[in-house]
């Protein structure tokens, strides 16, 4: 890459700073000279790399719908260095070699933290052999897709858990509860007589799991939260001043379920969009600090696995690549959040949840166009699926330029 000079607004998430000057480098070197100016041209916001602890690359067993390269690249294009895959691909996370296969593909233009299985085979009955996956570079574990019903495990694999340091992520949905919901209460599912997901498939399993968290001392990390009552148990826990953490997804962000048009199962995901009340309450937690991450559930499904409607299509969407413009839209232009805030939010709190340092904010960082004015098509998309309802929608701020390991790794 060519020398380059950039007029920026840079946004130190980890001193609260926020100081505008120029961005010069390029060819793996940069530096920031504070109160500098450029001249003409249009200023950009400078934050370090997004890191992202909830993304399905399918790789390996689905790699139709995404591999590790491809999503990789979804992930830079959308501003992100660091990922954090989920174990559930065929074979199941829960062996040293996948570990491996994950961590050392340097073909990569970002980097891979992978989790690992709680239970064998995500089938939810015998803990993983966690002190294994740990020392073979787990980041954390889960069997994320799957909540692990069987409490005499989850206890088990908490209180090992704890002793290794490392985070619990759960998928907090209950299945019996869920009772083959696949969307809140809304005009589309009385519409078409849609089952419906009620708040218990959620809030039954957060309770029982943040009772083991009182039990053990091991942190629980609940993954894409979707309801008020979710919201309100995550509060309580932290006020007790347990280890309970909880992220939100764009899509629970800026979206409810009364904006689904439709059968169409690129609205689809699990849990499902929350009702208004829901997303009102999300995003209060979210700015009282309650709801401290955003996280994608970035999961790219075939055009086939799709088909069916709501009734018998994959839940899921991708979310890598418009993550950074939905959360702007959502917190930052509709709510006022600090941009130091939404910063955090997707940098410094995703890191401290895995407890891993940042990088040099001069080896990896975006720089963002606050008036991009872009409109979402799936036709630039990096990544291999298509699955995502955001096609259309018009958003200010998008990702420019993408520097990982000082290098620039994607440029739109």
């Amino acid at each position: 890459m060519d020398r380059r000079i950039y007029k920026v607004r840079r946004i130190d998430p980890v001193e609260r700073t926020d100081e505008c000057g120029v961005l010069e480098g390029g060819n793996g070197s940069w530096r920031f000279i504070p109160g500098a100016d450029a001249g003409g041209g249009k200023r950009l916001l400078m934050i370090p790399g997004l890191r992202d602890v909830h993304v399905h690359f399918r790789d390996p067993g689905n790699t139709g719908a995404e591999t590790r390269q491809t999503g990789a690249l979804a992930a830079v294009a959308g501003g992100f260095t660091c990922v954090t895959t989920m174990p559930n691909t065929t074979p199941a996370g829960d062996s040293e070699e996948w570990l491996r296969e994950q961590i050392e593909d340097e073909s990569l233009p970002c980097r891979i933290m992978p989790s690992a299985c709680i239970t064998k085979g995500r089938l939810g009955r015998e803990v993983a052999k966690l002190e294994l996956l740990a020392s073979a570079g787990a980041a954390a574990f889960t069997d994320d897709g799957a909540y692990v019903a069987n409490e005499d495990a989850m206890r088990e694999a908490m209180v090992r858990a704890a002793r290794l340091g490392k985070v619990v992520l759960q998928h907090g949905v209950e299945p019996v509860a869920l009772a083959g919901g696949v969307m809140r209460d809304c005009r589309i599912a009385r519409q078409h007589g849609f089952a419906i997901m009620h708040p218990e498939a959620e809030t039954l399993a957060i309770e029982r799991d943040i009772r083991l968290c009182r039990e053990t001392g091991c942190a629980l990390h609940v993954q894409h939260i979707s309801t008020a009552q979710g919201v309100e148990l995550v509060r309580s826990a932290q006020k007790e001043g347990l280890p309970v953490t909880a992220e939100a997804t764009p899509h629970h962000i800026l979206l409810c379920a009364d904006d689904i048009p439709c059968d169409d199962a690129n609205w689809k995901m699990a849990p499902p969009l929350g009702t208004a009340e829901d997303r009102r309450a999300i995003r209060d937690g979210i700015l009282d600090g309650t709801i401290g991450l955003f996280a994608t559930d970035h999961a790219p499904h075939t055009a086939e696995a799709k088909e069916g409607g709501f009734r018998k299509a994959a839940n899921g969407i991708i979310g890598l690549e418009t993550a950074l413009a939905a959360t702007y839209q959502a917190m930052v232009l509709e709510e006022g959040m600090a941009l130091v805030e939404w910063v955090r939010c997707w940098t410094v709190n995703p890191a401290r949840l895995l407890g891993v340092p940042l990088p040099s904010a001069m080896e990896d960082f975006v720089l963002v166009d606050e008036s991009a004015n872009i409109v979402a098509g799936t036709d630039t998309f990096k990544s291999k699926s298509r699955n995502q309802p955001y096609s259309g929608m018009r958003f200010a701020a998008w990702p420019v330029l993408t520097v990982h390991g000082g290098k620039a790794v994607y440029e739109r």
